[in-house]
């Protein structure tokens, strides 16, 4: 058990760090608005690909042996659900209805993620957290409460459209989370990082097929040299800060933290593109803002302290 707590820490860290990287996904449609979401995210998982290929090439006859047809599969569903869906949700999400809306909606994901990994064996029952879902909710209630009283120029049915892009990045990221630290779990044989190059490797393949509906048909002719100068900027950002380095941290945090524990971790995305959204429109947050990004802290502090308390409880 003092393994345990010990990798606690180190946890959290990986943890934060993927929500600082995972953050910069929210203001990255913004900054390439000129472009569809379509267009965005063929644009990052190619990126994405590429590095990933690079990284894992002088590995691959070594790492090729151990990967089977199951794992082959996981990953092309992961991919699928946890990046090429989830962000062309996103970021239509983020077009449609803003920053604000998307981020209420995908802060919902430490509850959902926590739901169900209270579940499985070993967790902590669900009657320990609820300090923690409390804490959440409520901050999560705070943002829906600033972000519903400004104005809006949009008509209802663009900003509902969004709301419903967002629950739909909200559910295939749940099924992601959950069947990504199941998978960790069982992969002895496959570094954390290498799983997280294996799963850019095939959103990349994926991504070339997302590429021909995105941008075949459309006037590209459209853009000028420094919009596409911007596009490629943000995209390849992306697929390096969050796809490579913010992946990498997050299975990092899958192996030394519980599911239940990683549910919470999830709110450091949530802060982060609150943060990023804040320095993006110079301006400080609102009091409801700022006590949304108190109670989500201490969501997360609450979740830390209901495993460390529950150690004694065990004594293997």
């Amino acid at each position: 058990m003092s393994r345990h707590r010990h990798s606690l820490p180190l946890g959290i860290g990986f943890g934060a760090a993927a929500g600082a990287a995972w953050g910069f996904v929210f203001l990255a449609p913004e900054l390439a608005r000129d472009f569809s979401p379509l267009q965005l995210s063929a644009a990052r998982y190619l990126a994405y690909g590429l590095v990933a290929l690079a990284l894992i090439a002088p590995r691959w006859h070594a790492l090729a042996p151990r990967l089977g047809r199951p794992e082959w599969w996981a990953l092309l569903r992961l991919s699928l659900l946890g990046n090429i869906l989830y962000y062309v949700l996103l970021a239509s999400a983020v077009q449609l209805g803003g920053m604000a809306m998307t981020s209420l909606v995908i802060g919902f994901l430490p509850v959902a993620v926590t739901l169900i990994g209270s579940r499985g064996q070993g967790a902590v029952p669900l009657r320990r957290l609820a300090l923690t879902l409390a804490l959440g909710i409520a901050g999560i209630a705070c943002v829906a409460w600033q972000a519903l009283g400004v104005p809006s120029e949009a008509p209802v049915a663009i900003r509902f459209t969004g709301f419903l892009c967002a629950l739909g990045a909200l559910a295939a990221w749940t099924a992601y989370a959950v069947s990504n630290s199941r998978w960790l779990l069982r992969l002895d044989h496959v570094s954390s990082h290498d799983w997280s190059l294996l799963t850019g490797l095939v959103t990349g393949g994926l991504a070339l097929l997302l590429a021909v509906p995105a941008f075949i048909g459309s006037n590209l002719s459209d853009h000028t040299g420094a919009q596409w100068g911007r596009f490629v900027g943000v995209a390849a950002g992306m697929a390096i800060m969050a796809s490579i380095l913010g992946n990498a941290f997050w299975n990092r945090a899958s192996r030394l933290l519980p599911l239940t524990m990683i549910g919470q971790m999830i709110l450091f995305e949530t802060l982060f593109a609150l943060l990023y959204g804040f320095l993006w429109e110079a301006r400080w947050p609102t009091a409801l803002e700022a006590l949304a990004m108190v109670l989500v802290s201490a969501s997360v502090l609450a979740g830390i302290s209901a495993h460390q308390t529950r150690a004694p409880e065990h004594g293997n």
